[in-house]
């Protein structure tokens, strides 16, 4: 192929196809490769991280960081986003200071603030104001006494519809509503490869793997880098590797060390009986990796629910969590795991692990007992940079030159990653200084909602899960 591009990206899960997107939206010539059908297909995300809330042990500065790319990754993608609010708990027997919570919920939302005043459109998590709001016992008991209602509009009513299911007198008072939404996977992917598919600035390669990179820096071509794969090979002027927690390949491929962590987890949907009104996601804190890890319940369309539990009975796993050996060399899970991340799960784990997570939520939600399997696990592997597993932020590095390595814990840290870069390929002169930055992406604006709709309820489908998770609970015009 004689067509030199000026970026190659490589992995078309969500930092991939932002960065592509971003390229494209500038005009920059870019080509990103996909081994699946569809792209965004890494770990699950299903929280919009507007203040790193359902972490009480990571910092403030990772909760402000992740504040702010969330506040841009809902800009970029607005028919993802679930605007429900979340329920946040301590139960009685969790070791998380409530004080320590609200004094960060305060620092959120004078930042939130700042975030504002640096551009109204960042507001889009209602006003700072309304953040958050805290209940006491006697606030439950009385709203406990509250009609349920259907589509509620209001904190309060949340909250009533929430609080006469679960069972409060093994919480912690107050409990906290936090304006940290829903996102939903499906229907990002699907605005972005839409996208993707309209531009004419990004060439997308979906079941396409790249078997091999060669490096040819020094020998005085037109082009850095050669991507070969079954049947083409490639040249481009800069190489991002966005593998997810396959980075390491490529960088082992390269001699490019560095240390990192990779980590296996997966959620589960269940199907639950009609109630009568909506509810929040539900959040119980608790220490990661001990009997009582955090419980999360997600809601979606049609009466699904998806479960995270921070045990090794339903989210975590033995030996899930994995370092690379040397700075040269990629994380390797084992044989039962990585026969999940390539063939896909057995049915009897997929019962036994979905009922564990539907007995993690009836300890706190009773009612829940009657839950079900509601279709197979989301999952997916991610990468850690350095050796902290609890690192919640990560964004890029540049270990050589004319190559950069995306190294995003969670999705909302995407545009970071994509400015990152875009700053870095004009530094080193691949495309002239860009006069105007903006936050907008005209290329994802054109895309309406009706397209998403088909393609997210199509991309569901294909991987085996029920339409109703491409859907959102609260529509959107």
């Amino acid at each position: 192929m004689s067509k030199i591009y000026n970026v190659g990206v490589i992995g078309g899960g969500v930092s991939g196809v932002v960065i592509a997107l971003e390229l494209a939206k500038y005009g920059v010539d870019t080509v990103l490769f996909e081994q699946r059908e569809s792209v965004v297909n890494g770990p699950p995300f299903c929280h919009l991280h507007a203040g790193g809330n359902l972490y009480p042990d990571i910092s403030d500065e990772q909760c402000k960081v992740l504040m702010k790319q969330s506040i841009e990754m809902a800009r970029l993608f607005p028919q993802s986003i679930d605007k429900r609010p979340t329920f946040i708990s301590v139960p009685k027997t969790a070791k998380y200071d409530l004080d320590k919570i609200k004094n960060r919920l305060n620092m959120l939302v004078d930042y939130y603030e700042t975030l504002i005043d640096e551009d109204p459109l960042n507001e889009i998590l209602g006003a700072p104001k309304d953040y958050y709001k805290t209940y006491s016992k006697a606030d439950l008991e009385a709203l406990s006494e509250q009609p349920t209602h259907k589509n509620p509009k209001t904190s309060d009513e949340w909250l009533s519809n929430t609080i006469k299911l679960i069972d409060y007198e093994k919480l912690k008072t107050p409990v906290i509503l936090v304006q940290e939404y829903g996102w939903n996977l499906f229907r990002l992917a699907a605005q972005a490869q839409l996208a993707l598919d309209k531009t004419n600035q990004c060439e997308l390669n979906i079941n396409t793997t790249v078997t091999n990179i060669k490096d040819v820096r020094n020998e005085n071509l037109d082009y850095n880098w050669e991507i070969n794969t079954e049947k083409d090979v490639y040249k481009v002027n800069y190489l991002v590797n966005s593998c997810g927690f396959k980075t390491g390949i490529f960088d082992e491929s390269l001699h490019f060390a560095t240390e990192r962590l990779i980590e296996f987890k997966a959620a589960y949907v269940s199907k639950w009986q009609p109630i009568s009104g909506l509810i929040p996601e539900l959040i119980f804190h608790g220490e990661r990796g001990t009997p009582n890890g955090m419980v999360q319940l997600t809601p979606y369309s049609d009466d699904y629910y998806q479960i995270h539990g921070m045990t090794k009975d339903v989210t975590l796993f033995e030996n899930g969590l994995v370092k690379s050996k040397s700075k040269l060399t990629q994380p390797k899970f084992d044989k039962a795991i990585t026969q999940k991340l390539n063939d896909g799960w057995e049915a009897e784990e997929i019962k036994t692990r979905t009922e564990s997570a539907i007995t993690s939520v009836t300890k706190f939600v009773p009612s829940f007992q009657s839950a079900i399997v509601g279709g197979p696990p989301l999952f997916g592997a991610q990468q850690i940079p350095g050796d902290d597993p609890n690192l919640r932020v990560g964004e890029v590095q540049f270990p050589s030159e004319f190559y950069a390595r995306s190294e995003i814990v969670k999705a909302s840290s995407a545009i970071t990653v994509a400015n990152q870069i875009i700053n870095q390929i004009q530094y080193k002169g691949i495309v002239p200084l860009i006069a105007e930055q903006t936050n907008q992406n005209e290329l994802l604006e054109e895309v309406s909602k009706v397209e998403i709709d088909e393609l997210a309820s199509k991309l569901a489908s294909q991987r085996g899960y029920p339409e109703a998770l491409s859907r959102l609970v609260i529509p959107q015009e």
